[in-house]
């Protein structure tokens, strides 16, 4: 598709195959995002670390070494390893952020014999740049962002406030990532992050475990989020809604919910929309609510998520704070 300049693109896909089910079946979760510049305000640079918690990054103006580095100091935050920069992975995300700036659009495929083409999918991309896809035990993703506004801390910022895109970034067991930026002669930004493994997931969280996010005790969170800017919509007939609220466990550990909820401090239960990261239960690894009006600001909200992973109960209570 095409853009007008005025307008932000957020794309997420995520491809899967496990050795644990002992084939190369897949599954795939996909969101596009077209939101107006309100939807994310961009993250300071030189953020204060929270306390006893990983050190920000500093901003260098370098787009794609700015949203790698975000990208993991915000998964640090949420508590799943760090993905390690792979230069081969740079190159696909490169080449792929170049694709869309040279033919004016966004999207996670290119068509061959269009300028700078270099495969058809992420896949193709990958093993084109040669890191290459084995039959099994691999998983894949990518995210991508265009935007007036070139910080790399933004571009990041603003995917993990989306709620499909968030399910890719933070997913705990991938081991690699490679980021690249283009920019259109009219200062219109692309941002292309890829995330993998091969060989075997990576470590991942902790067997029957969940991580969350905003995490515990989180201050500044955004008190709301567009959602008619993403396809799917997560809120049919609402755009202006409340920042999502999510639970991670591991790729290959199915997660199901029993309850989750959220609240101000000391009031009733908000009202709030459920979203899945697989429509299948059987591969679903993350799980979101968006409450269904604006968050208020300056106010401590508690969570409440009951459910399981793997079948093994778990259960987490935390609070987060809205700027």
């Amino acid at each position: 598709m095409s853009y007008m300049p005025r307008w932000r693109f957020l794309i997420a896909t995520l491809v899967a195959a496990s050795t644990l089910a002992g084939c190369g079946g897949g599954s795939d979760s996909a969101g596009a995002v077209v939101a107006s510049p309100s939807a994310a305000a961009p993250p300071e640079a030189g953020l204060p670390p929270v306390a006893g918690g990983p050190v920000a990054p500093v901003l260098s103006n370098n787009t794609a070494l700015d949203g790698r580095n975000w990208i993991n100091y915000r998964r640090a935050q949420l508590g799943v390893p760090a993905v390690t920069e792979n230069v081969l992975i740079n190159n696909a995300a490169l080449g792929h952020s170049e694709y869309l700036r040279t033919n004016n659009l966004m999207s996670h495929d290119q068509v061959a014999g269009k300028p700078g083409f270099t495969g058809a999918t992420l896949r193709d991309r990958l093993n084109a740049a040669g890191y290459l896809i084995p039959a099994t035990g691999y998983a894949f993703g990518e995210v991508i962002s265009g935007a007036a506004n070139g910080s790399g801390f933004y571009m990041a910022e603003e995917l993990i406030t989306a709620i499909y895109h968030r399910f890719v970034i933070f997913e705990p067991k991938f081991r690699e990532i490679g980021t690249g930026a283009a920019t259109s002669a009219r200062g219109y930004h692309y941002f292309t992050a890829d995330f993998a493994t091969r060989n075997g997931f990576g470590p991942g969280i902790a067997a029957n475990t969940v991580v969350t996010w905003p995490f515990s005790g989180q201050a500044g969170v955004l008190p709301n989020f567009l959602s008619d800017s993403e396809e799917p919509d997560p809120v049919a007939g609402i755009n202006e809604v409340g920042y999502p609220i999510s639970v991670h466990a591991n790729l290959d550990a199915p997660l199901a919910m029993q309850s989750f909820t959220v609240r101000p401090r000391g009031g009733a239960n908000l009202q709030v929309q459920v979203v899945n990261s697989s429509a299948d239960p059987a591969r679903r690894s993350a799980i979101a609510i968006i409450p269904l009006a604006v968050l208020k600001a300056g106010t401590t909200y508690e969570v409440s998520f009951s459910g399981t992973v793997n079948g093994a109960p778990v259960s987490r209570d935390w609070s987060f704070t809205t700027r």
